[in-house]
């Protein structure tokens, strides 16, 4: 099963455009924009054709239902149904709570090939190939907590099982089946707790995953992912849900589950200090976890022959079978990366330096920090999905002085955060000093040579 998450943002989406909060500043200066969420199945099924679904240039010709979680603006806008007539694209069912559909039957001249299909909880239709069924929502669109049927959660089943779970407050858990794929869970308010509404914080949104996980209803590896986010989340969202396994992804963002998806590899990120050993390290516990490609992210220096001097020592110290590729972009490499192998890219820091050079954005913290949060957005998103392991390494940067140059702190800000971010990815990390490996995170990985 194929998931495109159109969007992840909420009503008032992320940033908000009226909004000058620190987090929304953020936002627009580093283009980390969230629609309002919604979701696409296979390329078939549509989940809550709000006013951003389809936005972007997204491919809606295959769509052949539309499910809605519940009659709010941001989850339904009818407009869409204009688009769909104009295009002539082709028979369409459109389901969900009877209100919600009601809504869309005025969009459409009477002979157009659509079915209107109200739907109710423990209704169980198949749509578009897909086995659907409707499961109560904490989330009344009159507002409240009531289990009133207004709103509805969906499980779609293919060759994977989806929890398709926002707006709504506690999970209805006696209807829910074991071993989900993947559950898309509300997390609207983030830090603010009094907000007394029918959706989730960061605490009851770690409740509800502790109890996805107790009751059995994730499948082995399978994934929670944070949605209908808004400004009351912390910029450091993922590092703070992942602890609890849960995740923070992109618009646009692709997941694959269940059938023949393969599952990720393990991730290890080596940090440490200039010339503490990190690399060394890197390559004795790559060695012998199967073919090993070697990312090189460093640029020639034609005119610096130390430089060039360092590159040959890194290159004759690699075993003769190891492949290597000098690029920017690894997030490619890993892609292209079979289970059973893995992938060492040597190094973060030197990848920042490149990005940024590309953009020629030195003088530019936007310009800069929009090359670098695009290729981390890239390189997250490879991370997630590639079979094999892999293994990065970076430079701390937050045990010196501040740099004296604007240039200086602009890689020290981009980097710190690149290494906080993959970190949080990973299910390891270790930091070298002295030549002496230290665990932060996960556990050790055995090495073949020292």
């Amino acid at each position: 099963m194929r998931v495109v998450l159109l969007g992840t943002g909420s009503a008032d989406r992320w940033p908000n455009p009226w909004c000058t909060c620190p987090r929304c500043a953020w936002a627009r200066d580093t283009g980390t924009l969230r629609a309002r969420t919604s979701a696409l199945v296979d390329d078939v099924l549509l989940i809550d054709p709000g006013p951003d679904a389809g936005a972007g240039g997204t491919d809606l010709s295959r769509v052949r239902a539309v499910l809605v979680t519940h009659d709010h603006p941001d989850h339904l806008d009818p407009a869409f149904l204009l688009a769909w007539t104009w295009a002539g694209a082709g028979p369409l069912v459109v389901a969900g709570p009877a209100e919600a559909v009601d809504r869309c039957r005025a969009w459409v001249a009477p002979d157009a090939p659509i079915t209107f299909l109200p739907l109710a909880p423990g209704d169980a239709p198949e749509l578009a190939g897909l086995s659907v069924r409707g499961l109560p929502a904490a989330h009344a669109t009159n507002g409240g907590l009531a289990h009133d049927g207004s709103a509805l959660l969906y499980e779609v089943v293919g060759d994977g099982r989806l929890l398709y779970a926002t707006d709504t407050a506690a999970l209805p858990f006696a209807e829910l089946a074991a071993d989900y794929d993947l559950v898309l869970l509300d997390c609207t308010f983030g830090e603010v707790r009094d907000h007394g509404t029918a959706h989730l914080d960061l605490a009851s949104f770690g409740h509800e995953v502790a109890q996805l996980r107790a009751g059995g209803h994730l499948a082995p590896g399978g994934r929670v992912v944070a949605v209908h986010l808004s400004h009351h989340n912390p910029l450091d969202l993922a590092e703070r849900l992942g602890p609890i396994g849960a995740e923070v992804l992109p618009d646009g963002a692709v997941l694959r589950i269940g059938g023949d998806a393969p599952a990720p590899g393990r991730r290890l990120l080596v940090t440490g200090g200039a010339r503490s050993g990190k690399s060394l390290r890197a390559e004795a516990l790559a060695a012998g976890r199967g073919p090993v490609t070697y990312v090189a992210t460093a640029s020639g220096q034609p005119d610096d022959p130390e430089w060039a001097h360092r590159v040959a020592a890194h290159r004759a110290r690699r075993p003769a079978d190891w492949r290597t590729v000098e690029s920017l972009d690894p997030a490619t490499v890993l892609r292209g990366a079979p289970g059973g192998t893995c992938v060492l890219v040597d190094c973060l820091a030197l990848w920042v330096t490149g990005l940024v050079d590309a953009a020629a954005a030195w003088e530019s913290r936007h310009a800069a920090t929009t090359a670098v949060e695009a290729g981390l957005d890239d390189l997250l998103d490879a991370l997630r999905e590639a079979p094999a392991d892999v293994v990065l390494v970076t430079n701390e940067v937050g045990s010196g002085v501040v740099p004296a140059t604007m240039s200086g702190r602009l890689f020290q800000d981009l980097l710190g955060r690149v290494n906080a971010t993959v970190a949080a990815a990973c299910q390891d990390v270790e930091l070298v000093v002295c030549g002496i490996p230290r665990p932060l995170k996960g556990t050790a990985w055995p090495t073949t040579s020292t």
